[in-house]
């Protein structure tokens, strides 16, 4: 099959096969779009200001414009593509190979990034192309460092270089206001015959950690080196298997009332266990890494920081993930970066995150047009969702002539088309008559 480099037909024989009207196309997919991106949002913001212990003022003024704020970004990014497809089709009479997707992807995905928070645009770039951005001011700061102190903790975050002749202060006696706290919870108490499952876990903790030992190094000063690893690993793991549980819970919320039976997978699925130990154990081998190294060496030195963290990789056999690895490894990469800025061997790029988001998700949006089959299946299936599935409508087999094999995937697919409103119709093509 020969390969051309343009076909004449028009917006609605090629992408938005629904509907002849481009107005009226747009306004479907922008609907659609504002519906999902507000119920994926909403959880996600939801579940970040509960980790975070936001405070009543919080969720009463500040919760519902940050939500509102990203969800009008991936609104913009669906709605503002449609239209894009549709002027740019008009301008150049046609379509080429690159229209259809990437050049019409480019301008509404940098004109919707500019919609969503600075904050978070580094980490939507890293998303979309797995490529060596997050933000070019920052460095290891903002939602990377406030995301590595929570999780890993701020004490065991560097700073300098010690020796071991620092002055460190020894773990402090038991205050009568602990000690009142661990009675509040001991099976002394008046009227409490029965123990919580936090009370029980916490006196567990106590029997564990009570007699263990600290280095002078260690900056843990309310916790032994055993007792800050252990609970370390019960925080992170409570945190994942709770993240996996609240993302579960619109999808078994629809199936409560027809399938009851599946009630339970909200608690006991395996991917809530998978988190939880991925986490759980990235923090205890790191914590208990850092404090090994301490006893060993007797100093408190920045290169247990590498260490530690080499090891505690290997946490990543409980919860494999592409995406996070690839983030982990552009943070690298970036830091790198900014000290070869500081030093003078780089050149800064202001607003790269921007352009970078743009070039990516053209370039995505490229493949879900062209080739299908070359992109990652959980994005396609998120642009489906994104879309209302509109985006499996548009009539690949005309696409076909530029040799990408843009229908292999959709079954011989052919929308069924208003004649009053084409130009130019395909051999055998389904036509709505009237």
């Amino acid at each position: 099959m020969a390969v051309v480099s343009k076909i004449p037909h028009s917006c609605y024989e090629i992408g938005h096969t629904w509907s002849p009207s481009c107005v009226q196309s747009a306004l479907d997919v922008t609907r659609g779009a504002l519906e999902v991106s507000f119920k994926i949002y909403a959880p996600l913001y939801l579940i970040a200001a509960i980790l975070r212990r936001r405070k009543k003022d919080y969720y009463l003024k500040r919760l519902l414009p940050e939500i509102l704020w990203s969800t009008s970004f991936l609104t913009a990014n669906g709605g503002l593509y449609i239209i894009f497809f549709c002027i740019i089709r008009k301008l150049l009479g046609g379509f080429y190979s690159w229209s259809a997707g990437f050049g019409s992807a480019l301008p509404a995905s940098y004109i919707a990034i500019l919609l969503e928070r600075k904050s978070r645009r580094g980490l939507l770039t890293i998303y979309m192309a797995n490529l060596v951005r997050a933000s070019l001011k920052d460095g290891l700061k903002g939602f990377t460092f406030s995301a590595l102190k929570f999780i890993i903790g701020k004490e065991e975050i560097p700073t300098h270089t010690g020796t071991a002749e620092h002055v460190y202060p020894r773990p402090p006696e038991r205050t009568a206001a602990i000690e009142a706290e661990v009675s509040q919870v001991s099976p002394e108490r008046p009227g409490s015959r029965r123990k919580t499952l936090i009370a029980f876990t916490r006196e567990l903790l106590e029997s564990i950690c009570k007699w263990g030992p600290r280095h002078r190094c260690c900056k843990h000063h309310q916790d032994n080196c055993i007792s800050y690893c252990v609970k370390g690993f019960v925080r992170m793991f409570s945190v994942g298997y709770l993240i996996q549980c609240c993302l579960k819970v619109p999808s078994t919320f629809r199936q409560m009332f027809s399938k009851p039976s599946r009630l339970p997978s909200l608690f006991y699925n395996k991917e809530n266990f998978q988190l939880g130990a991925f986490l759980g154990s990235f923090v205890s081998i790191y914590k208990g890494t850092s404090c090994l190294l301490r006893w060993v060496r007797n100093i408190d030195d920045e290169l247990h920081a590498l260490i530690a963290g080499f090891l505690a990789g290997t946490s990543m056999f409980f919860y494999k993930s592409t995406t996070i690895s690839m983030y982990l490894f552009s943070k690298l990469v970036e830091t790198m970066y900014f000290k070869g800025i500081e030093a003078g061997h780089f050149p800064y790029f202001p607003h790269a995150d921007t352009v970078l988001y743009a070039i990516s998700t053209a370039i995505c949006f490229q493949a879900a047009v062209m080739e299908v089959q070359n992109l990652r299946p959980s994005y396609w299936k998120f642009l489906l969702r994104l879309t209302k599935g509109r985006f499996a409508l548009m009539n690949r087999q005309l696409l076909d002539v530029f040799g990408t094999q843009a229908s292999r995937d959709f079954k011989g697919f052919v929308p069924k088309l208003d004649p009053h409103f084409t130009t130019v119709l395909p051999p055998g093509a389904d036509i709505q008559l009237g």
